[in-house]
């Protein structure tokens, strides 16, 4: 009787390693369905993406700006469709991935209590003396039968204890996945407030520039003829910075000549790059180290914080870094270039080589604009292109997950800010050849 009840104990936590339960057919349409209008909204968006840059090559006129502002909105208005579909998938996948982990720690405890059982047999037979234990059997052959059984437990012990870890680590990787995606689903509802300001902001420029010239092609040329004269309003114009004082325009200009001529990357387009990241939202540069690095993943960056900070002989609590919100675990951006840490630690040294600053500062608008320049020249905008330059803003922002759809809108405005100030550029530089 001894021996089948071990027998039966011995087997017990296998009983539990059966396969995850495959989703239900109304899960799996209404994700394939998800996955069809997210598909037909980015044709949409890339057609209007591709009317916009075919708009900006035609003579600038009150009927190409306007039709351009109108493929901007119907464009950002798509944008937010799909990031809203992008969301409900988000949220099928967290509440999938919640159910993966609660199978698994419930497969857990009861391998657990079947190892404790299993555990408890095997000391009480440890426990008993041989002579006990030869008393408890009819005969030598039932003694010998049970004790190779035990032979066998302490083997399946160390199977059960496999398994158990093999499982937590699995349940590990799972929340850290649940993690990401929780994070993504946050960083995608930020992405949403800042397309609906940018629809709200174009839909203004609509708005004054019909005002103004009441729809006549003859007036809106006199606005741009009269925005052409105004060299010492472009030259005067704050240009704001992340983490450090506004500067004049002139000397953001001067800063990212300085840079081009280091890096190769184009001065509108660095412009661009940096107008943008002071751009995208009042949580960027207002954060503190202490809270926006305090993530158990964020370790390396507070080290490297640290490190810059202590070098600078600068106070870190006092130092402006980007809040966390949408961008993940971690914060800590610094500057106006809005690098991470352990990222400006890549770049320090060559900054320092070309401004001259030991060690460079990233609060510093000259070493950050140099220091962009870098970053955005290894991401490939040397090549000064227009698919080479967004594809690099892209990369700014994103990292290797810069091909995301939701991230588009970042390359998109920044080529837009790019174009704005190579207009302004220009208009500089036809005063300066008269």
């Amino acid at each position: 009787m001894r021996f089948f009840l071990l027998a039966s104990l011995l087997f017990l936590p296998f009983l539990y390693l059966s396969a995850q339960t495959p989703a239900p057919s109304a899960v799996l349409e209404r994700r394939a369905q998800l996955e069809a209008d997210l598909a037909a909204l980015e044709k949409e968006i890339e057609d209007y993406r591709g009317l916009i840059q075919s708009k900006q090559n035609e003579a600038q006129s009150l009927e190409r700006d306007i039709a351009i502002l109108d493929a901007q909105i119907n464009k950002a208005k798509l944008e937010i469709k799909a990031r809203t579909l992008a969301i409900s998938r988000l949220a099928g996948q967290i509440s999938e991935k919640t159910e993966t982990i609660s199978a698994l720690e419930e497969k857990i405890r009861r391998e657990k209590a079947s190892l404790a059982e299993l555990l408890r047999k095997l000391h009480e037979f440890d426990q008993s003396s041989l002579v006990e234990i030869l008393l408890g059997y009819n005969n030598l052959s039932e003694f010998f039968v049970q004790a190779d059984s035990f032979n066998i437990i302490q083997e399946a012990l160390q199977l059960s204890f496999g398994e158990i870890r093999s499982d937590r680590d699995l349940a590990g990787k799972e929340r850290d996945d649940l993690e990401d995606r929780k994070a993504e689903e946050v960083q995608l509802k930020g992405l949403q407030e800042l397309e609906k300001k940018r629809i709200e902001e174009r839909e203004a420029e609509k708005k004054k520039i019909l005002q103004a010239t009441r729809g006549q092609e003859k007036a809106y040329q006199k606005i741009l003829g009269e925005r052409a004269k105004s060299a010492a309003t472009i030259r005067s114009q704050l240009f704001l910075l992340v983490g450090s004082p506004a500067i004049p325009f002139e000397r953001a200009l001067e800063y990212a000549i300085a840079a081009e001529k280091a890096a190769g990357v184009r001065p509108a387009f660095l412009l661009g790059v940096i107008a943008e990241e002071s751009n995208l939202g009042a949580n960027v540069g207002t954060g503190n180290w202490t809270i926006d690095l305090s993530h158990s993943r964020c370790a390396k960056q507070r080290e490297a914080f640290v490190d810059i900070t202590s070098r600078l002989g600068l106070n870190p609590d006092l130092m402006p870094v980007s809040k966390k919100a949408w961008y993940g675990y971690c914060g800590g951006a610094m500057g106006p270039a809005q690098f991470i840490p352990t990222t400006w630690l890549l770049y320090e040294d060559k900054v320092s080589e070309i401004t001259g600053n030991r060690p460079a500062n990233p609060w510093n608008p000259k070493d950050a604009f140099v220091a962009s320049s870098l970053l955005l020249r290894d991401n490939g905008a040397g090549a000064r292109t227009y698919q080479a330059e967004h594809t690099a803003a892209l990369k700014y922002l994103a990292g290797s997950n810069w091909r995301k759809p939701a991230y588009r809108f970042y390359g998109d405005d920044v080529m837009a800010l790019a174009q704005k100030y190579q207009e302004q550029i220009d208009i500089l530089a036809g005063v300066a050849q008269r």
